[in-house]
């Protein structure tokens, strides 16, 4: 059971600090997006990169406490920051449904949480 308490720790923390990144990053780029000409047709794209920049960080630093199973302890931060914010979308944003794009973020961010995991494991030895 100490394990387990061992674990949950650094993942929820990795977690919390892919969001605070992402919060960082969506307000710079909202900056740039009300300053400068940036057309917003670059919102989709600039949103899933900045997702995935902060789980690899998010799931990095997480994974660095933890010192093993990269795969699937980052895999599980980036699967739970996902789901998060599915969950969040589904609450507060009418008429919030699974696309495509949706699916492609679930993978995508599922797979930045693989391989921060890996990163951290490793940067950890």
């Amino acid at each position: 059971m100490e394990e387990k308490k061992n674990i949950i720790v650094p993942i929820l923390k990795g977690i919390a600090i892919s969001y605070i990144l992402s919060i960082i990053l969506i307000a710079i780029y909202a900056l740039i997006l009300a300053k400068t000409s940036v057309p917003e047709s670059t919102m989709p794209l600039c949103l899933i990169v900045i997702c995935i920049m902060s789980i690899l960080v998010g799931s990095s630093f997480g994974n660095r406490k933890i010192k093993e199973k990269g795969l699937i302890n980052g895999g599980i931060i980036g699967l739970s920051y996902i789901a998060i914010l599915y969950l969040l979308s589904s609450i507060f944003v009418t008429g919030f449904g699974i696309s495509s794009f949706s699916l492609s973020m679930i993978i995508f961010c599922i797979l930045a949480g693989i391989v921060g995991g890996v990163i951290g494991v490793n940067l950890s030895k």
